[in-house]
Order: C-alpha cells, then structure tokens, then sequence
C-alpha cells in the first residue's frame, strides 16, 4: 500500500514545522538565555507567517493555490533574511555594521523607521549569535525554510478536487 499525502497533510505538516521551528526559537530564548537580534526576529515573523498562511488555507480550502503561494512567498521572504545574517556573519569584525540596542529599548524609544530599519538590515549583534549543534542558527532556519517551500510546493501539487467519502 502507497501512503499518498493529500492538500490536507502537507498543510498540516507545515503548521507542524512552523510550530516546531516557533517553539525552538521560544526554548533558545528563554531556557539557554539567548537573546534573539532584529534578523533572528523577523526570521520567526516570516515562520509565524509561513504558518498561518497554511493554517488559513486548512479552514478555508487547502486545495486552493492560493495558500501554497502564499507560504512559499512567506517562506522566501525569511529565506532572504537568514542569507542576510548569515552573509553578517561571514564579514569580518572590522566590517560589521554598529551593535545597535536591545530590540526592547528600541521599541520603547526609537522611532518605528528605526526599529523597522534594524529589523531588515540587522546590527552587529546579528553576527554574534553561538552556532548549535555545530551549525550557526540562521543556517537551521534557511534549512527551516527551505522544508516548508518544498512542503507548499508538494501542497500546490497534489491540489485538486476534495475526494469523496
């Protein structure tokens, strides 16, 4: 017997690893003390995004394209966000731009341009972050991405009309 995954588990499979990748980032952050940088913030934005563009498309209509689309657009957008800090990392000290404050003093203090700025371009904090298991996290996060963009692109392929029972 051949397990066939319809519209519905790849969906599900996507809320599933978009939780996962959630939780993870939360136990970084609060259990192993952690501070997340602007880039790893918007990095969970676009998970949270990928996310509820699948669980959107489970109440409405998985089989609908529209939300496959929707996912991997969401998904690329964070694609280019971990390839940002990622290419932070790589520079060199004397090139890295200016350690900006905590994303909390930011808020309370900074104009939302400013904010907004750190959060897409990345500070020097962004190039600061410990590897785990031996790979750097916003490679674990493209990897994150990457699975979901196959995942949507699977959904947007088996999509179709809903079986009969």
């Amino acid at each position: 017997m051949i397990l066939r995954w319809t519209s519905e588990d790849y969906a599900l499979g996507i809320l599933a690893c978009c939780g996962s990748l959630l939780f993870g980032a939360q136990l970084l952050e609060h259990v192993a003390g952690m501070t997340p940088c602007p880039l790893c913030l918007m990095q969970r934005l676009w998970f949270f995004a990928a996310g509820f563009a699948a669980l959107g498309g489970l109440a409405h209509n998985p089989r609908w394209g529209i939300y496959p689309l929707l996912t991997i657009a969401a998904a690329l957008a964070g694609s280019g966000f971990s390839i940002r800090q990622l290419w932070l990392q790589s520079l060199p000290s004397d090139q890295l731009p200016a350690c900006g404050a905590g994303i909390g003093y930011m808020l309370e203090n900074l104009p939302w341009s400013q904010v907004l700025q750190a959060m897409i371009s990345g500070t020097g904090d962004c190039a600061e972050e410990p590897p785990l298991l031996g790979l750097p996290i916003p490679l674990w996060a493209l990897a994150g991405f990457g699975a979901i963009i196959a995942a949507a692109a699977l959904q947007w392929r088996t999509r179709g009309p809903m079986p009969i029972s």
